[in-house]
């Protein structure tokens, strides 16, 4: 069966593919992998992700997306081929519309270099619609009511807050601080307090696994493997969910922070619908333990995480898709 509609959310750390009837057809790294001499792609995507720390000197695994935007555009349109194709079927005869998540704060030039790379890669029309909208919609809030609801999703790259009202965002605060900082504040602190090197990639599996927004009774423990710093040799250390917590806890107080700015240019009867229902955590960052314990602290306000938080923006795309007529309105902008 042939695809002819695609929505992709392109986060900066992992990229989710959804197609009408299909569901969730790609979950996958948002990794390249090149040959630098030649510049030519070897792998997408988990094969990628599997050689970041493992490369040869001719061999490099980018991310060709920072912050949420599009830092190398070659790559980029490598990596959308890559996904627009596996998607679509080896023999696709249509170019397919898709429908891409890009952050609130993307400015005109962003998002136009997120359109041709989309349409280069393979598209026949490409849209890009906010991402706090498709995460909206994506975690079952009715976006075109006239009662404000808000969103705050926590991704890779950014962390995107918004409140949205009649199929609208009403204000928004897209910082870019997220999952990938997380991962570098335990880097730092695991150096800072035993002096030992380790990846990215331990970061996250110790992240993933143990970490929480605050510190936890039964507090839960993970090995981690990397380079003893004086001493140059391997070494392990055993890591508590507490001492991930306080890694976190400044980047996270950021977020409170982002959350509040909002609430403070928001008219007070949206305030107000949001006092009343509570806000929604969506992204791959809900997944921190006690992550909506910790936002009802700091704003007083009750926080409940989305069901399958991290594929909320993914399943958004896949509303918008459905019924691409009627959500046109909320389309930042369609490919010429």
């Amino acid at each position: 069966m042939f695809t002819r509609q695609i929505g992709i959310d392109l986060g900066t750390t992992n990229t989710v593919v959804f197609t009408p009837g299909k569901g969730f057809v790609i979950n996958e790294p948002t990794i390249v992998a090149l040959n630098l001499p030649d510049n030519k792609v070897l792998a997408v995507g988990k094969d990628a992700k599997e050689m970041i720390g493992r490369t040869p000197g001719d061999i490099c695994a980018y991310r060709p997306l920072k912050e949420g935007v599009i830092a190398d555009y070659y790559i980029t349109k490598a990596m959308l081929t890559y996904f627009i194709r596996k998607a679509s079927g080896s023999f696709n005869l249509w170019r397919p519309d898709v429908v891409i998540s890009v952050p609130a704060g993307i400015t005109p030039t962003e998002r136009r270099a997120v359109i041709n790379a989309a349409q280069e890669a393979g598209a026949k029309n490409a849209y890009v619609v906010r991402e706090p909208l498709l995460a909206a919609l994506g975690a079952g809030i009715p976006i075109n009511s006239s009662s404000g609801n808000m969103i705050v999703n926590i991704g890779g790259g950014t962390s995107e807050v918004a409140v949205i009202s009649l199929g609208s965002v009403v204000c928004w605060s897209s910082l870019r601080v997220a999952g990938n900082k997380f991962d570098q504040a335990i880097i730092d602190y695991i150096k800072k307090k035993y002096s030992l090197a380790i990846g990215e990639q331990t970061a996250e599996a110790a992240k993933i696994a143990i970490g929480s927004a605050l510190p936890l009774k039964n507090k839960l423990e993970f090995e981690i493997r990397g380079r003893d710093l004086p001493s140059g040799l391997p070494k392990d250390v055993l890591v508590s969910s507490n001492e991930i917590a306080e890694a976190l806890n400044p980047l996270l107080l950021e977020i409170a922070g982002s959350v509040q700015n909002v609430f403070n240019q928001t008219p007070p009867e949206l305030v107000a619908d949001i006092m009343e229902k509570g806000l929604i955590v969506s992204g791959g960052g809900a997944n921190l333990k006690n992550i909506d314990e910790f936002l009802n602290r700091i704003l007083g306000v009750e926080a409940y995480v989305a069901e399958e938080a991290i594929l909320c923006v993914a399943k958004g795309s896949g509303t918008i898709l459905s019924h691409l007529d009627t959500y046109k309105k909320t389309l930042l902008n369609k490919s010429s």
